[in-house]
């Protein structure tokens, strides 16, 4: 059998869409199978290293996703003929119209089905083609006996399985794929996968749920409509075991429902992530709401409001499928949760900064809640902000969210608190302080997001109480290092330094209000400077603290007066690294590229104001040329007119006596032909002039 498995050869394997989230993950999870995993443990190994298939795919042209390296290549523009060619190239041809499809999709795999049956005689091996439909051609299907509405729908009764109405060309294409060639001559086998609604690997259908628990804008889940109908649901992983085991088995029924054994409602599903993500509640609202407020299309409500209990026999008899949520998705709500951070690398930020007052804590761990959309931590507000949260459950501002025990437990904690103060002036205990700080670093926000500590803890035994791992002080044998909780353990520890010199100018230059606000007047703030350098010279500091869980502090200086930190802040952000939260919503990239719209509207109106600026200002120029030059030549002309005028007696005298005598003079010169025609001329013209 060793033997056999060396000499096996990958399965080349087709699958559409690669780039959209159900194709995508298949795809990935069957480019991970090995040759023999249904088998023992010892051919596994024997196996180990040889893939079972190689994977091959379309993906729309401007795809960005579908760039990992599960895929041996992948097609995008492609004509008919060359799709064809590809597809003649693979032993296993997966068409996935589950998550939707479009009439465009619905042609194709029409057509794909139609060209390889008419290729089939051309076979060398035989081939398999794999439709991946989804249970929506179920939902409107009824039991046997109408009296028995709780008798599960199984996959013996496909023949009276009945669609969804916008879900009748599914149930067309399944026919057409049922109808390939039965028989072992058949060199192309067909089947159909009857998909539940998908979840995991970071969601696609539920992931509004997922996302609104997730960022908890709002204090309760929108739940839409009723909630109380069954869906029939599947892991995305599930779905592609499905597909390996029927490229693995070869079942003979050819009509397989691939879903989980969860028989939950939606208000089951939604209700538990948000207590796994979120706040726990959950707010009912009408469906018409989901489309008012972009929660969902049309075309995705129709997946939520199906109605059915099914119970999938073949996968559970007939298959070795190894289930990553067999009992579905309530049950693994927890697991399913890490995946779906995993995947979308939604993964919290924890930043720590130490520094003495006015070297700009505040201001910089502002800006760094504003970019990384975490948390910002300030003990004076957290307690503000916990004493208000006690009293609103203590009045009863809203009973339905609270219980008896929860109000009990409120009333106590309140009293403790209000005791502190009265006996210390107003200032509450370090043990209370650090139990309401702890409990804010536990809450779902600051787990999710992330936080921001804003210049605590100040002391080496603070930040012990607040981070070490509770219940290992006793322990006989003491790990190398302390064992702290990693959960609201800050993972990155800032140290602003300034010198004492610049703090004390930069406090005094305040304006006295804000000096106030802030504890920066003479009379505190040179005692609270003095009591940081303490702290900070004491035998354990808070540094130390960090130093010992090898959470390394990253120290920076600050040097200059500057307001906005243009050269701290590069340096932290290159430290921490890019965002890892929620990019923009639909309605924030719109509203960005609103702004860029009307940026570059204005720059191009403010660019044609200039244009038509320096043309106005040439064509002013070349007006005053012209008028210039108007003006030389009609000077030039009232000259010439001028010396023709003083130039006219002279002419005149001229024209009367010398002109007439001198013709005759030139004349007679011309007839006579004197050796000296000047003299001639000389002595011609003096007689002239004796003789007048």
């Amino acid at each position: 059998m060793g033997d056999k498995k060396q000499h096996t050869r990958p399965k080349r394997l087709f699958i559409n869409d690669v780039d959209r989230y159900s194709s995508m993950h298949i795809a990935e999870f069957l480019s991970t199978s090995r040759v023999g995993e249904e088998d023992s443990e010892e051919d596994e190994a024997e196996a180990a290293g040889e893939a079972a298939f190689q994977i091959v795919g379309t993906v729309s042209p401007s795809s960005k996703d579908a760039d990992g390296d599960f895929l041996l290549e992948k097609y995008s523009s492609s004509t008919r003929d060359e799709l064809l060619e590809r597809l003649l190239q693979c032993d296993v041809v997966v068409y996935n119209i589950s998550e939707s499809a479009t009439q465009q999709q619905v042609e194709e795999v029409t057509w794909a089905i139609t060209a390889l049956s008419a290729e089939m005689e051309n076979f060398k091996t035989r081939k398999m083609f794999i439709l991946v439909s989804s249970v929506m051609t179920w939902a409107m299907s009824k039991p046997q006996n109408l009296e028995e509405s709780d008798v599960l729908l199984t996959e013996e009764q496909f023949r009276r399985r009945r669609p969804h109405p916008d879900f009748r060309k599914h149930y067309n294409v399944e026919k057409v794929v049922l109808e390939l060639a039965r028989g072992k001559k058949s060199k192309l086998v067909g089947y159909v996968v009857a998909s539940g609604l998908q979840y995991g690997k970071g969601e696609n259908l539920f992931n509004y749920f997922f996302k609104e628990s997730w960022l908890m804008q709002c204090a309760k889940v929108p739940l839409f409509g009723k909630g109380t109908n069954h869906i029939p649901m599947i892991h995305v992983n599930d779905l592609a075991g499905v597909i390996q085991n029927i490229v693995e088995h070869k079942p003979k029924s050819r009509y397989i429902l691939a879903v989980d054994d969860s028989k939950n409602t939606l208000e089951d599903i939604v209700k538990v992530i948000s207590a796994t993500l979120g706040s726990g509640k959950i707010n009912k609202l009408p469906q018409q709401e989901a489309i008012a407020m972009k929660a969902f299309q049309p075309g995705e409500l129709e997946y939520l409001n199906i109605n059915l209990s099914l119970d999938a026999f073949i996968i559970k008899d007939s298959f070795s499928l190894h289930w990553t949520s067999e009992a579905g998705m309530v049950e693994n709500m927890q697991s399913i949760v890490e995946e779906y951070k995993d995947t979308r690398q939604l993964l919290p930020i924890r930043i720590c900064l130490v520094g003495p007052p006015a070297v700009g804590k505040t201001t910089i761990a502002e800006k760094l809640c504003s970019h990384y959309k975490i948390h910002h931590i300030r003990i004076k507000e957290v307690i503000e902000e916990n004493i208000t949260r006690l009293k609103e459950i203590v009045n009863g501002s809203d009973p339905e969210m609270f219980s008896e025990e929860v109000v009990t437990a409120a009333q106590k904690q309140l009293e403790q608190i209000n005791k502190s103060m009265e006996m210390d002036q107003g200032r509450l205990s370090d043990h209370l302080v650090l139990d309401i700080l702890k409990e804010k670093l536990n809450s779902k926000p600051c787990r999710n997001q992330g936080f921001v500590l804003d210049g605590f803890p100040k002391s080496y035994e603070q930040a012990r109480l607040i981070f070490s791992d509770e219940g290992t002080e006793n322990q006989d044998l003491m790990p190398p290092k302390p064992l702290y909780n990693k959960e609201i353990t800050p993972e990155h520890v800032f140290v602003l330094n300034a010198t004492d010199d610049f703090l004390t100018k930069r406090a005094h230059g305040l304006q006295q209000s804000i000096a106030e606000k802030m504890r920066y007047t003479q009379e505190e703030f040179v005692p609270r400077l003095t009591r940081y350098r303490e702290l900070s010279a004491a035998e354990e500091t808070v540094s130390d603290y960090f130093d010992e869980l090898e959470i390394y502090l990253e120290h920076i200086e600050v040097t200059t007066d500057d307001l906005l930190y243009t050269v701290v802040m590069p340096k932290i952000f290159k430290i921490v690294g890019v965002p890892k939260n929620y990019g923009p919503s639909p309605e924030e990239l719109e509203e960005e590229d609103r702004k860029r719209d009307a940026e570059r509207k204005q720059k191009v109106t403010e660019e044609a104001a200039a244009r038509k600026r320096r043309n106005q200002a040439a064509l002013a120029e070349m007006a005053a040329q012209y008028e210039e030059w108007r003006n030389l030549s009609e000077l030039e002309r009232q000259e010439h007119e001028l010396l023709e005028a003083h130039s006219l007696p002279l002419r005149n005298y001229l024209m009367k006596y010398v002109m007439p005598p001198l013709s005759d003079a030139m004349l007679d010169c011309s007839k006579i032909k004197p050796e000296e025609p000047v003299e001639f001329l000389a002595e011609h013209l003096l007689r002239s002039n004796n003789d007048t």
